[in-house]
């Protein structure tokens, strides 16, 4: 068996995956690494279409396949938590999320995200299902990815996590193949995910939607079809958007 490194939240990682966020040990308390902070249309999840105020963190010890925010990985400046704060506060949107990378690889994320949500902001966390989120303030929208298997990261999928999860949380599968397609329906009868929670579909762009539209469709299942909308407004390399 790989050895693994356990971080102070109690997610175990192995040595590859821990290496790749190594380097958020030298962030004290206090501060966060902040790749970008920005305001944009929120592009998925139930909330799309509404304006957003993105804080997105640096670090992610996952690596899947279809990721397309690599530069999030290890680009980013040390801020104080109080500054991130009132930047995200200074857009004056109701709502904001804070994303990535992955967010929870830093303690601090847990205490902004209430304070946030003291500010009065509807705080959505987008986070990849792989560390734990029982820390999460309960007045926080987890988005959480159920990982499926092109995305090579499918054995990260922290299952105790759904134990955590509220009914008006969403989990998403973001499909890349028919074989992912097929995985998800498993995972969502044999969990019920869809009488539990919100469960969204999320083909990766190129896929061919009419294909992910006629899969949904046959299965029956109480979920929804979601496009990244904001790669179809925009440049879909476009970043800041």
């Amino acid at each position: 068996m790989a050895a693994t490194f356990r971080y102070d939240d109690g997610m175990t990682q192995t040595p590859a995956a821990a290496g790749r966020v190594a380097f958020l040990k030298t962030v004290p308390p206090g501060e966060l690494m902040i790749h970008e902070i920005y305001r944009s249309l929120q592009g998925e999840s139930t909330y799309a279409g509404l304006p957003c105020v993105f804080v997105r963190t640096t670090g992610c010890s996952l690596r899947c396949s279809w990721c397309d925010t690599p530069h999030a990985f290890n680009r980013g400046e040390r801020m104080p938590r109080e500054e991130v704060l009132a930047q995200a506060l200074a857009f004056d949107t109701p709502l904001v999320e804070v994303t990535g990378g992955e967010p929870l690889e830093q303690p601090d994320v847990i205490p902004l995200l209430a304070e946030l949500a003291d500010a009065g902001r509807t705080v959505l966390l987008e986070t990849s299902g792989a560390l734990d989120i029982s820390q999460v303030d309960r007045r926080v929208h987890v988005i959480m990815d159920l990982k499926c298997p092109d995305s090579g990261e499918c054995d990260r999928n922290l299952w105790a996590n759904l134990d955590h999860l509220k009914p008006t949380d969403e989990i998403k599968f973001v499909i890349a193949s028919a074989r992912d397609w097929q995985w998800a329906e498993r995972t969502i009868r044999e969990h019920r995910l869809d009488e539990r929670f919100r469960v969204l579909v999320s083909g990766v762009y190129g896929l061919n939607l009419a294909d992910l539209a006629a899969w949904v469709l046959a299965s029956k299942l109480n979920v929804r079809m979601q496009l990244q909308m904001h790669k179809y407004i925009w440049d879909p390399t476009a970043r800041g958007v």
